[in-house]
């Protein structure tokens, strides 16, 4: 164990984190926001074989991109114990296994986009467009695994600016390329969705050339080296697939306790589906400020481990958990007053849609720093102590045992119908902080250290040190 420092932390290194992250995220949104109204010119079917499409693609997308959460864990203990081998040869092995494990999964989305779409019940309009959208979008799996893998490498790495500018860079871009190739232009023929899948393949290569660029060249985080025997391999991908196969259940779960309402707001009523839609879409504005704070406990609270220093690993969570309380109130207010402008974003609605619209909002707003202490404990605190066993037990029971039992129950056998899903769902999120927190309760930061921190470096092939199996 190293010598213990006194803990101290900055607000300012909070925010030289978090803000960017989110920035990044916004750009994000903006991005696909855009991509609606281009494919949305192109009218009904279009929209509904780009939305079934994207749908589909997402839960890989979000899948794999517990490969990066997981990378970046294990890249700011190696960083934070400056430890450059190491970190070279966790940086290479998780960019190896991102292209790898996102090809495979790409490859039946690619080969048989038309038997996927059927299977999930697509249409005959949406079969005759879907399918070669979906073959190309696929194509841009990996680069976005890859893209995924750089940010959380990174920003672990003190470079939290970086996967900002990348995302920048691909939505001005994305913009007029997906318009030229949707429309056409000059001897560049029309390719209708299919164009906007082609301009998705295009800013993602770019993007991940970008980071690539950024990571092994502009700053020289790492070089290329891979383990040379299954020692050195073992030592890596075993706590790597330790951090990302739980990461990748919890998302799995929460998809699927996404889907799993869909239908029950589906079977209460067209209405209460959207309902549920637009609530959706505007609670993602304003889940940003979550995940810049996650990205600073995973970063800063990783590198504390990596140099063996258990109390200021707990410094910086407590300080961060204090700076997500106050976030949540701000953008639970922003949250709040968004309801007022629901009206005019939506004006086709009538009062059946509207006044549950309004409800969810100020119910969600009220609640917003639990939901952000939730995002911080669930995927980014538990995981960075090495208990992503909680996470994967209280994302399983969270949905599965209190949310949706509650919301069939106040949905169906009571009065309140669209009103009981908010309610159910509210409750649910209170048990998944009561747990959460109380799994937060049980981490020995200086432990957790401890298993992670080797003062010598490594030999030829990595040991257990830094990415020691918890």
């Amino acid at each position: 164990m190293s010598q213990a420092i006194l803990p101290s932390t900055s607000s300012k290194d909070i925010a030289n984190i978090a803000i960017p992250v989110s920035l990044e995220f916004v750009f994000i949104l903006v991005l696909n926001f855009i991509n609606q109204i281009v494919v949305g010119a192109l009218g009904a079917v279009a929209v509904a074989s780009v939305g079934l499409v994207n749908s589909l693609n997402l839960i890989p997308t979000m899948t794999l991109g517990a490969l990066g959460t997981s990378a970046s864990i294990l890249v700011a203990r190696a960083y934070g114990a400056k430890r450059e081998k190491e970190l070279s040869t966790v940086v290479s092995s998780a960019l190896v296994v991102a292209i790898v494990v996102s090809v495979v999964i790409a490859a039946p989305m690619i080969l048989f986009p038309h038997n996927i779409l059927q299977f999930f019940g697509a249409s005959e309009d949406v079969l005759k467009q879907g399918p070669e959208f979906m073959a190309v979008l696929a194509l841009s799996l990996p680069f976005a695994v890859l893209s995924a893998v750089f940010s959380g490498i990174l920003r672990s790495a003190a470079h939290p600016k970086s996967p900002m500018v990348a995302t920048i860079i691909t939505t001005v871009l994305n913009t007029p390329l997906a318009i030229i190739l949707v429309f056409g232009w000059g001897v560049i023929p029309s390719m209708g969705i299919v164009g906007a899948a082609w301009a998705t393949l295009i800013v993602s290569v770019i993007k991940a050339i970008v980071l690539a660029v950024q990571t092994f060249g502009l700053y020289r985080i790492a070089g290329w080296e891979l383990p040379g025997s299954w020692g050195g391999w073992k030592f890596v991908l075993v706590p790597l697939f330790v951090l990302a196969v739980p990461l990748a259940l919890t998302t799995i779960f929460w998809t699927s306790g996404n889907f799993i309402y869909n239908v029950i707001a589906q079977q209460i009523s067209n209405d209460a589906l959207a309902v549920l839609q637009i609530f959706g879409a505007l609670e993602a504005v304003f889940f940003v400020a979550s995940l810049g704070l996650m990205s600073a406990v995973t970063a800063l609270a990783g590198r504390a481990v990596g140099a063996g220093n258990g109390p200021l690993a707990k410094a910086w969570i407590a300080k961060i958990k204090r700076v997500g309380i106050w976030t949540g109130i701000g953008f639970g207010l922003l949250f709040a007053l968004s309801s007022l402008a629901v009206p005019s974003m939506f004006p086709e609605i009538g009062p059946a849609v509207l006044v549950p619209v309004t409800f969810a909002i100020l119910l969600n707003a009220a609640i917003q720093f639990v939901k952000v202490r939730i995002a911080l404990l669930g995927a980014a605190i538990l995981p960075s102590g090495d208990d992503v066993k909680g996470v994967v037990i209280g994302d399983f029971i969270a949905p599965f045992f209190v949310g949706v039992p509650i919301v069939i129950a106040l949905a169906f056998f009571t009065p309140l119908g669209i009103y009981g899903l908010f309610i159910g769902r509210t409750i649910e999120e209170f048990f998944k902080v009561v747990f959460f927190s109380w799994r937060e309760r049980r981490i020995q930061w200086q432990a957790v250290a401890d298993r992670h921190f080797v003062p010598e470096e490594l030999p030829d092939e990595p040991t257990t040190g830094i990415i020691q199996v918890p």
